[in-house]
């Protein structure tokens, strides 16, 4: 820069003014001029003014937007089934309704005016025509007028409301907790992919509405247990309702199954129980007897066990079959060995004390069953000449056994120079039955017949046979049933000769596998000789 350019300039009265320093005072000096205009400050007055009002104006708008807003949420109606809600698309608009919504909607519909009692009584009547001719008119009023309780809806129990149901019963209670999945598909009689994760107990009821709009329902989705007996089978209504005429247990969990089927023996209250449909295949094995009479059943044999336990050991009608396992069989699949080394394998189960591992099922065997159950509910609620195969057959076995220990016994106590005479044996048809079925299977601990059997002394008694005459006209065996064995008649009377009247010893007579067979099975019995 150059000395001219910056040297200050000299004004007059001497005094050194910069250049910046008189642009701000002549900036001052307008601003003084405009403030002190009238024009300018009218201006600045409306300006402020307009701000103002436009302030209050939009105030009061947000002010009354929220007061509408808050009244229109007012007005809308909670989700019910009066008012049901609808999801949005990701803009904002409602989803198309489907064809297959529309039909439930119209089912749903149709059945509450049926339910009410807006619904031909001549359609019901033809769709029922077969089986009223079946039944004839008076037993078919009794059905149509009945109520029965299905407590468990997988494969037996929704085979066996859809009988129910289409047959012309009129009010069922479902009880199940359980929800559908995808593997239950293959076996359950009503349930579609659209059903898969609601439900079971709504399931059935939403499809079967659309066969039968007529029946009542009451859908209880919760587990059965003993302390809500009284509310879960109570009557049907309020008060002094109508009692159910019968319960359909189609339970697949042992201890839940045992509780209802002992709440129902010690209540009253009829009931036919479902065993184990898994790992059968054979149709033609499927019987309906007293669950004291039912064989070759793993799930009958546990459940009779447990009910004895809690006092009951007869008087309720099981569906079981007789079809034996066997190699190439299906059986139920374990747990992998990774499940248990991770320990808690109770966890893997829906409920504490469920079954948690894989139980295979042919699909046509649970249907099977669930018929089964209906036919025989039907024919009793209406009193229809039946039988349900109670077991005759085997009774006549169980006597031929037990006249054949009496008869062992008063040989033994010939032998041993007592009189036999008037010789009574501590054991009665009843033990008979429960050591050939419960004990020994059914079979010889020899060579494994189902034919022919006898129970006999597997040892001679340690100080010799001796008659009990301690009471004057009284004399028994001292024979208890963990004394006795199952064999053939044949192995029996070879038995009794070589070991009971002979000097050789089971252990030195029999291979080692049968000795460990006998141990195994006078053990297991031992154990729930508590249950007796």
């Amino acid at each position: 820069m150059s000395e001219c350019e910056a040297r200050p300039r000299v004004v007059s009265g001497g005094q050194k003014h910069t250049t910046s320093g008189g642009r701000t005072k002549n900036m001052s000096s307008w601003f003084e001029r405009q403030l002190s205009s009238h024009q300018v400050q009218l201006a600045v007055t409306a300006l402020v003014s307009g701000i103002t009002v436009a302030g209050l104006i939009y105030g009061g708008q947000t002010i009354r937007r929220r007061v509408a807003t808050d009244q229109l949420k007012a007005s809308i109606p909670p989700l019910d089934e009066e008012h049901q809600g609808q999801r949005l698309t990701d803009f904002g608009a409602a989803l198309p309704v489907s064809s297959a919504a529309k039909e439930d909607d119209r089912v749903a519909a149709l059945a509450g005016r049926a339910q009410q009692g807006d619904y031909d009584d001549a359609l019901i009547d033809e769709q029922l025509t077969r089986t009223a001719s079946f039944l004839t008119k008076p037993r078919f009023q009794i059905l149509r007028s009945s109520f029965v309780i299905v407590v468990g809806l997988g494969g037996v129990g929704s085979h066996c409301t859809s009988a129910l149901a289409r047959s012309g019963v009129s009010h069922i209670r479902l009880i199940d907790f359980d929800q559908v999945t995808l593997s239950s598909l293959n076996r359950h009689a009503v349930a579609t992919l659209a059903d898969v994760g609601t439900p079971k107990v709504q399931c059935v009821r939403k499809r079967l509405e659309a066969v039968v709009p007529w029946v009542h329902w009451q859908c209880l989705n919760e587990v059965w247990r003993e302390d809500k007996g009284q509310r879960l089978l109570g009557a049907w209504g309020s008060g002094n309702g109508r009692r159910p005429d019968y319960v359909v247990d189609a339970i697949d969990n042992i201890d839940s199954k045992v509780e209802l089927l002992k709440y129902c023996h010690q209540n009253g209250i009829k009931v036919v129980s479902s065993m184990g449909a898994g790992c059968k295949s054979d149709p033609t094995s499927i019987f309906v007897a007293d669950i004291s009479a039912s064989i070759e059943d793993p799930l009958s044999r546990t459940t009779r066990r447990k009910l004895k336990l809690a006092g009951v050991g007869e008087g309720i009608p099981v569906v079981y079959s007789t079809e034996k396992p066997g190699p190439g069989k299906a059986q139920l699949l374990p747990l992998p060995e990774e499940e248990f080394l991770k320990g808690k394998v109770d966890e893997l189960s829906v409920l504490p004390d469920f079954r948690a591992r894989i139980l295979p099922v042919l699909g046509t065997m649970p249907a099977i069953f669930g018929y089964v159950a209906a036919n025989f509910v039907i024919l009793e609620i209406t009193g229809y000449p039946h039988e349900s195969g109670s077991g005759k057959v085997r009774e006549k076995m169980y006597d031929s056994i037990l006249s054949g220990l009496q008869g062992l016994e008063e040989r033994l106590a010939r032998d041993a120079g007592q009189d036999p005479l008037g010789l009574k044996i501590p054991v009665t048809k009843e033990d008979i039955a429960y050591l050939v079925e419960e004990t020994f299977r059914g079979k010889s601990v020899v060579s494994g017949l189902p034919t022919r059997l006898a129970l006999t002394r597997w040892r001679k008694p340690k100080h010799g046979y001796k008659v009990d005459q301690r009471w004057d006209g009284q004399k028994f065996s001292k024979v208890q049933l963990q004394d006795l064995v199952c064999m053939t008649k044949e192995e029996a009377a070879t038995h009794e000769k070589e070991v009971l009247k002979g000097e050789k010893s089971p252990e030195v007579f029999y291979d080692v596998d049968v000795v460990q067979m006998v141990d195994r099975r006078q053990r297991e019995e031992q154990e729930y000789r508590r249950y007796r």
